[in-house]
């Protein structure tokens, strides 16, 4: 794994997960810096009842501000956001967030692999993406325009996964430069933040 690649300048982290990936993320979240130098994007398969109970729950977390997205918000560093039930979620040049309700990709809306794809074109070599646990082949594709975009792309480690097909469809077709455990992935995101 190429380890050397986890110091490149990072402007934006994108999070996707499904099945188990929200129990990762309520472990993760407690344990990151305060203060981000970069911005963070959160995709979890959900249901699609309109409610904020996972921004509420994401909240509850940490001290870093959390937001579920609305429809041409700003991006801004320094901020934890959630893709709405219901809607893909992509992020436009202007760096502004929009919301598409067009058919769900892998049986999923909000998709990881657009979200991901989106972030790639946006954001090049300052992405890193992170897949977590989940039961679908769902945010493969966007690892690989990650890639592609000279971005990180980094897998939860199937033995720690609530449920690892995610994982191990992302490790056996992406180009994939880190497989981490749960700490590990608090202490990658942790050393992407850089001092004021």
């Amino acid at each position: 794994m190429a380890e050397s690649k986890l110091t490149i300048s990072c402007k934006a982290v994108v999070i996707g997960g499904s099945a188990g990936g929200l129990d990762v993320l309520l472990k993760v979240l407690p344990s990151l810096s305060t203060s981000f130098s970069f911005t963070v994007i959160i995709v979890l398969h959900r249901k699609n009842s309109v409610d904020s109970t996972l921004e509420s729950l994401l909240a509850s977390r940490t001290k870093i501000p959390v937001k579920e997205v609305e429809d041409k918000d700003g991006i801004s560093p320094g901020t934890i956001y959630i893709a709405p039930a219901d809607y893909h979620l992509l992020i436009e040049p202007d760096l502004t967030f929009s919301l598409d309700d067009s058919e769900k990709v892998n049986y999923s809306r909000p998709s990881l692999d657009v979200t991901f794809e989106s972030a790639a074109d946006v954001f090049g070599p300052e992405l890193v993406g992170i897949l977590l646990s989940g039961a679908n082949a769902d945010g493969t594709q966007g690892l690989v325009a990650v890639k592609k975009a000279g971005g990180t792309t980094v897998v939860q480690k199937p033995e720690t996964a609530q449920t690892p097909f995610m994982p191990q469809q992302a490790i056996a077709n992406a180009p994939v430069d880190s497989i981490l455990d749960i700490p590990e992935l608090i202490a990658l995101v942790n050393s992407l933040n850089k001092p004021a």
